[in-house]
């Protein structure tokens, strides 16, 4: 029988800032490769250092792990776990690190690799070092990019992660929850995938996940708890609304990291401007009132970008979709005066917690107040 093939591809390179993702795709691949190879004498070699004399040691390591053949027949697979310099730091900038890379580069080009393959995982990665464009040559290589509030589309990679991951649960989840779950753990895809197996077992037996399942048991993070103050304000409730400021305050008060009241008129200015946003949307055409989440997503991928402002900070379409969904209905709760007058108290109010000596909290609620209150409107 002649002997089996060598793998086309028996170099893998993992890597990225979402540290998450490629620890998953790491272990996937390193079992799949396992299994293939068979045999018994896989090694793992942890590359994860804190310095450069740490670094030449994995090397050392990892070298023995592909000379060393395996004992009990089969194939071997090493795995070069977690490695921290690959990248422009100080570590992988040293001339010791950067020549034992590139020597060992021109050592994995001349290996036999019949039966050996070698995985390697990363964070930081330079793409212009000899050892980068080795791996790249010789293998595959998989980059993931870590989930970002600056990219616009975050929600929707975040909304795919979480989407598999609850079908491999075998799972269904209606399109709201699976963006009101996203929505409360922000662009986090390893809150995501604990959140996810925290509603899978949350719903037992039933095959399907609510947006009351969502609400339920799901953690929300800092955004999505800053987030309560500002749909109260939107939902023009006045008791909610001063219940959510005075527990806002109250974390003010006694956490350790400051979280200032600056900091929550910045979200309800920035919801007043969306529901501002929304209203203008609405008189050009752009956005039908709509109870459905798809139909609601679909309408925001027809408004012409270019008609709105290019910074990110004030563009509703580089919010969250979820986040514009909800504020839809509240927007029609308020009359577009009523709106520019809420902007114009907000100010004010800045003015005041910044150059007075007055309560924050009571400043606070006094503008609120006014806002929500229909017979304080000026006609």
């Amino acid at each position: 029988m002649p002997p089996a093939a060598p793998p086309a591809a028996p170099i893998a390179l993992i890597w990225g800032d979402e540290d998450f993702a490629v620890k998953q795709r790491a272990r996937q691949l390193y079992d799949k490769w396992c299994g293939e190879v068979g045999g018994m004498d896989h090694e793992l070699v942890d590359a994860a250092v804190g310095n450069a004399s740490e670094a030449l040691k994995a090397l050392g390591k990892l070298r023995e792990a592909l000379q060393t053949l395996p004992f009990f027949g089969g194939g071997k697979v090493v795995w070069f776990k977690d490695c921290s310099f690959l990248g422009d730091d100080r570590t992988s900038g040293s001339s010791a690190v950067t020549e034992s890379l590139a020597a060992l580069a021109a050592e994995l080009k001349a290996f036999r690799w019949e039966g050996v393959r070698l995985l390697v995982s990363a964070g930081k990665v330079d793409k212009r070092k000899t050892f980068y464009k080795t791996l790249e040559k010789l293998g595959s290589v998989e980059a993931f990019a870590g989930l970002s509030l600056d990219d616009r589309n975050w929600a929707d990679q975040a909304e795919d992660l979480a989407y598999k991951k609850l079908k491999a649960l075998k799972k269904e989840i209606s399109s709201e929850a699976l963006a009101k779950l996203v929505a409360n753990v922000g662009p986090n895809a390893a809150q995501l995938n604990s959140e996810v197996e925290k509603l899978a077992a949350y719903v037992g037996a039933s095959a399907e996940v609510e947006l009351a399942d969502v609400d339920a048991i799901v953690t929300r993070n800092k955004q999505a708890r800053a987030f309560a103050l500002a749909d109260a304000l939107g939902d023009r409730d006045l008791p909610k609304l001063l219940r959510t400021l005075d527990e806002e305050l109250w974390e003010i008060r006694i956490k350790v990291e400051k979280k200032s009241e600056i900091g929550l008129l910045y979200g309800l200015i920035s919801k007043v401007r969306v529901m501002i946003f929304l209203q203008e949307m609405i008189k050009a055409g752009w956005l039908k009132a709509d109870g459905d989440y798809n139909r609601f997503k679909s309408q925001l991928e027809r408004v012409p970008a270019d008609a709105l402002p290019e910074d990110k900070r004030i563009n509703p379409l580089a919010m969250n979709p979820y986040v514009l969904f909800r504020a839809l209905p509240q927007a029609k709760r308020y009359s577009t005066a009523e709106l520019i007058r809420a902007m114009d108290l907000l100010l004010q109010c800045n003015m005041k917690l910044v150059s007075s000596g007055l309560d924050e909290s009571l400043v606070l609620q006094q503008t609120l107040t006014q806002i929500v209150r229909k017979e304080e409107v000026v006609r």
